[in-house]
């Protein structure tokens, strides 16, 4: 067998690579007294690409229990949309809030 026929993992020089899977981030979406159920549930399709009964579901969770878990995502798109959807709840005139946190 010579040297280009062997795995790659037996080649001489071969450096193993081990790969660790990113950090994820879960965007929660926190309860409020004045941010209207109706844009909850618009945010949640508009944004986080949820069906109408999917929607309306966790909009009753975050109501119920002061805060729900709209997804979870890589670091870069939890951010970005944190800042989406807080940008256009400001634009709304909606208090809407949410974070992200560690998986």
């Amino acid at each position: 067998m010579s040297e280009n026929d062997r795995p790659e993992e037996e080649a001489e020089g071969a450096v193993a690579v081990k790969t660790r899977r990113p950090a994820r981030f879960r965007v929660v979406i926190h309860n409020d007294d004045y941010t209207t159920m109706d844009f909850v549930i618009e945010v949640l399709k508009r944004f986080f690409k949820k069906e109408q009964s999917e929607a309306v579901e966790l909009m009753l969770t975050v109501h119920e229990a002061g805060a729900a878990p709209a997804g979870v995502y890589s670091r870069d798109i939890a951010e970005t949309l944190v800042a989406e959807v807080r940008a256009y709840a400001v634009e709304q005139r909606q208090p809407l809030q949410l974070t992200m946190e560690p998986e």
